[in-house]
C-alpha cells in the first residue's frame, strides 16, 4: 500500500510539472531554449577580414648613368658651331664696319654727279675738269671698299633695293617698270648700302598702247 501511494504521488508531481511547462515545449525542446542557436551564432565571431597585404615598396630604381660619350660629342659640336658663328660675326663686323662712313659720303657723290650733269656744255672748263677728277677719285675709293652703284631704270621694282616715290605715265617704259631714277642705289659687297629712289611707270599716257 505504501508503495502504491508513493507511485501515485510521484505521478501527480510529474503531471503538475508537465502542466506548469509552456505550451509547445516538451522534453528535449523544453531543455533547449529556442534562441540558443541564434545566441550561438551571435557568440560565434564573424570571420575576421584578412588585412590587405601591404604593398611592398617598389625597389628604388638606380639612376641611369648618362652616355658620357654622346654628351661629349654634343658639347664638342656645339662649341665648334659657336666658334664658326663667332668667326662669321667677327668677319661681318670687319667687312661692314665702314658702312656708316661710306653711307655718309654718298650725298657728296650725288652732288658732284648732279653738278657734272648740269655742266655738259662746259666739259673743257678747268673747274669742271677738277670736279670730274674729285668725283672719279671718290668713286674709285668707294669701289676699293666694296661699294658699287647699281642701275634701276627699265627694271622691275625691287622693294629690297628700290623705294618708289611716285608713279607717272611714260611713253617709253612699260607699266610697272622703273622709268626715272632720282637717287642712285648702292651696294656694299652683298648688302644694300642705300636703296634707290625711283619713279615707276604707269604705262603710256592717256591709256595708249
Amino acid at each position: 500500500m505504501a508503495e502504491e501511494k508513493i507511485e501515485k504521488e510521484t505521478e501527480k508531481t510529474a503531471e503538475v510539472e508537465e502542466a506548469a511547462k509552456p505550451e509547445g515545449e516538451s522534453g528535449a525542446e523544453a531543455a533547449v531554449p529556442k534562441d540558443s542557436g541564434d545566441e550561438a551564432k551571435a557568440e560565434t565571431p564573424a570571420e575576421e577580414e584578412k588585412p590587405a597585404e601591404s604593398e611592398k615598396p617598389a625597389e628604388s630604381e638606380k639612376p641611369v648613368e648618362p652616355d658620357w660619350k654622346a654628351l661629349y660629342a654634343l658639347t664638342l659640336a656645339d662649341f665648334d658651331n659657336y666658334k664658326k658663328r663667332a668667326a662669321r660675326d667677327r668677319e661681318d663686323t670687319y667687312r661692314y664696319a665702314e658702312m656708316d662712313i661710306l653711307k655718309d659720303v654718298l650725298p657728296a657723290v650725288d652732288n658732284l654727279s648732279l653738278a657734272l650733269a648740269n655742266a655738259t656744255a662746259n666739259k673743257d672748263d678747268p673747274f669742271v675738269k677738277g670736279v670730274q677728277l674729285v668725283y672719279d677719285t671718290l668713286l674709285k675709293s668707294l669701289r676699293e671698299h666694296g661699294a658699287e652703284p647699281f642701275d634701276s631704270v627699265g627694271k622691275d621694282l625691287d622693294t629690297e633695293k628700290m623705294e618708289a616715290i611716285a608713279t607717272l605715265p611714260s611713253p617709253d617704259v612699260p607699266e610697272g617698270k622703273v622709268s626715272i631714277e632720282s637717287k642712285k642705289g648702292w651696294m656694299l659687297k652683298d648688302k644694300v648700302l642705300r636703296v634707290a629712289q625711283v619713279v615707276v611707270s604707269s604705262g603710256r599716257p592717256g591709256g595708249e598702247k
